[in-house]
């Protein structure tokens, strides 16, 4: 079988660049080492949350959104200051994607079937000036099904595909080289792995039993980023972040290795960007893992007290879900790997929400009936699940038994009694009044302005040792490995550029190993919501310009 086009890595923004190109008529060669049943990669683990503008459930929830204040917020997040090398296309990138997700993105899903939760999530919030990082509104759309109920369209158009022949899709091909002629790139080679049982993100075999060559006038890559290669992380790490952590949790799985960024540089592409990531501060050791140091993400409302690992209060506005980075920073210049929350059952109970597509059954399965049970008492199953077998979790009565219980878990004793309690009771005198110098809590009140934060997500505003909220609850927080920020750096038709400036011939990239296009379309920090949106806007761009160099 001749092809047009030979698509590597079968996560979302593969299966969407693979599916358009099928669409319009021309042959794709899928590729992917892992088995069928992780098809649609990291996407299908996800919480399915998209950044989405001026949408009609923004307008219902009483949100004044529009393209103007998400371009202010975009820039203020991302930081360009790269912006005549590595960041050119990065910026570019973005500014199209703000576009998208103002303009045709949301009917674009919607004609494709996808729905939304009604509720609008606020991540990201920032607590900057009005140009500094934060989304300035709720902005975060669930998928109603998640990231199963994402992928699964586009899922569905590729085995379409498949049966009418434009298709050829096949798992445990793992490409290891690039072929050319006259530098032009021609096709791929590598070797056939043998078959695997393996569920979907658990470890694979890498043993050989045979080679492949497959000649195309395109190859598109979409192989993923470096989440679980944490030897890659730390090489890369930052120095402004600090320390790069001795230990950390792992967010995806194994094979997101980000070995075809060497594979593409050696092949002449350039990377850029190489020392932006983003890694979450709120990770949780999973007590059922998937794949090896699985870590989970709590999805934090703000009222949680946010303590280092002596015990020691951060700094505003290092509060939960305002600037994930700028607390990681804060976190690493510690010295320690790992942090604390302090709360009580009433904050868990509305305000505790785990991030993935397992860990939300009610909202992957579409149960109307198991989300309204989310307002009643109680935390939700999963994070219940968390709290009764997972090792990070400490319930106590009252706080000096909690803080033994720290000091038990971290088994360094440097949690001081005193020193908490002197934070905690200073911080519940300053819920006397409704007005406050703690910006914590004029946040959280200010939070409870939104109605969607009011009902499903901020606690009522209470004293922390007010036994009637109780039990005391204390959570470990270790640092996750999530998202590689650059890459491949890209024009916006997707061509691979080499050191010059200039497309790597029949080279294309997308996704997160593209840095969710133009190797950097985040600059230094994300909204939320922009990682499955920027693996299906730079999907559906690299489809486009395939297509037409292809004429």
């Amino acid at each position: 079988m001749e092809y047009d086009v030979i698509v590597v890595g079968a996560g979302l923004a593969g299966l969407v660049a693979a599916s358009e190109i099928a669409a319009a008529g021309k042959k794709v060669l899928l590729l992917d080492q892992e088995p069928e049943a992780s098809l649609g990669g990291q996407a299908w683990w996800s919480f399915g949350g998209l950044f989405l503008v001026d949408s009609p459930e923004q307008r219902r929830l009483g949100i004044k959104d529009s393209k103007e204040l998400a371009w202010q917020d975009w820039l203020g997040a991302a930081g360009f200051d790269r912006e005549d090398d590595e960041d050119y296309w990065g910026k570019k990138w973005a500014e199209a994607y703000v576009d998208w997700a103002a303009g045709e993105k949301r009917d674009w899903l919607y004609n494709l079937g996808i729905r939304f939760f009604p509720v609008v999530g606020w991540a990201e919030r920032g607590g900057y000036l009005a140009e500094g990082h934060g989304n300035s509104v709720p902005r975060f759309h669930i998928v109603w099904g998640t990231g199963p109920g994402l992928v699964k369209p586009f899922e569905e158009r590729m085995r379409k595909g498949i049966a009418e022949g434009f298709v050829d899709y096949r798992p445990r091909h793992r490409v290891s080289r690039f072929l050319s002629n006259n530098r032009t790139i021609a096709g791929v080679s590598g070797e056939i792995l043998v078959p695997s049982n393996a569920t979907r993100g658990e470890a694979s075999s890498r043993e050989a039993v045979g080679e492949f060559e497959f000649k195309a006038p395109a190859v598109l890559v979409t192989s993923g980023g470096i989440g679980g290669n944490h030897e890659l992380i730390r090489n890369n790490w930052p120095s402004r972040l600090g320390a790069p952590p001795k230990r950390m949790l792992s967010g995806v799985p194994a094979h997101v290795d980000g070995r075809m960024l060497s594979i593409a540089e050696k092949a002449g592409g350039r990377i850029v960007n190489r020392d932006r990531m983003w890694h979450y501060t709120e990770g949780i050791k999973n007590w059922n893992p998937v794949w090896p140091n699985h870590g989970i993400r709590i999805l934090p409302g703000p009222s949680s007290l946010w303590l280092d690992a002596k015990g020691r209060r951060f700094p505003a506005p290092n509060f939960p879900g305002f600037d994930t980075l700028g607390t990681l920073d804060a976190i690493t210049k510690t010295g320690y790997d790992y942090s604390w929350f302090i709360l009580t059952q009433a904050i868990i109970e509305k305000e505790f929400a785990l991030s993935g597509s397992e860990q939300n059954p009610d909202l992957t399965g579409k149960s109307i009936r198991q989300v309204l049970a989310r307002i009643l008492p109680g935390p939700t199953a999963p994070v219940k699940a968390f709290m009764d077998k997972g090792e990070d979790f400490v319930i106590a009565d009252n706080l000096g038994a909690l803080v033994d219980g720290m000091n038990r878990l971290a088994g360094d004793n440097l949690i001081n009694l005193k020193e908490i309690e002197r934070q905690i009771v200073a911080r519940d005198r300053e819920m006397d009044n409704t007005f406050t110098k703690d910006l914590q809590i004029t946040a959280l009140r200010g939070a409870r302005n939104y109605i969607g934060d009011k009902l499903i997500r901020v606690a009522k505003p209470h004293k922390l040792l007010d036994p009637k909220n109780g039990p005391l609850i204390a959570v470990r927080l270790n640092i996750v490995s999530r998202k590689t920020l650059g890459g491949l750096q890209t024009d916006l038709a997707g061509r691979v550029l080499d050191m010059g400036g200039k497309p790597v011939q029949g080279l294309y990239a997308a996704g997160e190993v593209a840095g969710f296009g133009g190797g950097g379309v985040h600059g230094y920090r994300s909204l939320e919501g922009t990682f499955l949106g920027g693996c299906l806007f730079s999907g559906r761009q690299a489809a486009k310009g395939v297509l037409v160099d292809l004429r």
